[in-house]
């Protein structure tokens, strides 16, 4: 049997009752055994300063690095501010990129998955947030893709995710363990 595969999830939006952050809750639940997806938490990350970034480093920029280098791929699951992504993911993207040629993300599969109440389903958010991947290094996943509109409508009164949403995330999910079992196979 494989080895499980690792995978940091990063919320772009910091309410708490995010529904961003639901829908990772719900990939958690729904992805399959091969790959475990846990939240790492970007909210309480000083904004990148190379004037803080001196030995030793921030502690939160620490252990956000080493939460990224740790896990075997990344998740991105955001909302969509202005057009792009909300600054705290942004700042992420940042602190992890840091110091210079020592990247906590470079080489680790991707995929994103961006929601919003309106109707194009954070189309922006995403795209411009892929342009930020290729020049990481992380190698996203370009299917399925992961626009989620009218968000607000996709969970049922009890909290649970109506069933033609579950369908949906279930197949993302699914697709998006083979991506990441296949990108971190053995090369031979």
């Amino acid at each position: 049997m494989s080895q499980v595969k690792h995978v940091a999830v990063l919320v772009g939006s910091l309410r708490k009752e995010s529904i961003n952050r639901k829908i990772a809750l719900a990939l958690a639940k729904l992805a399959p055994s091969s790959i475990k997806l846990d939240i790492v938490e970007i909210g309480d990350l000083p904004l990148y300063s190379e004037d803080i970034d001196v030995t030793p480093a921030p502690a939160a920029y620490t252990t956000f690095r080493n939460q990224i280098k740790a896990a075997d791929a990344v998740l991105f699951v955001t909302p969509e501010y202005n057009r792009s992504v909300p600054a705290a993911l942004k700042n992420a993207l940042d602190v992890g990129s840091r110091p210079y040629g020592q990247s906590a993300w470079s080489g680790k599969p991707g995929a994103v998955v961006s929601a919003s109440p309106g109707a194009i389903g954070g189309f922006g958010a995403n795209h411009h947030l892929r342009q930020s991947l290729v020049f990481l290094n992380i190698p996203c996943m370009q299917q399925p893709e992961a626009y989620i509109s009218n968000a607000g409508a996709i969970f049922e009164e009890s909290g649970e995710l109506t069933e033609r949403t579950k369908a949906f995330l279930q197949s993302f999910v699914d697709a998006y363990a083979d991506w990441v079992l296949f990108q971190t196979r053995p090369q031979k």
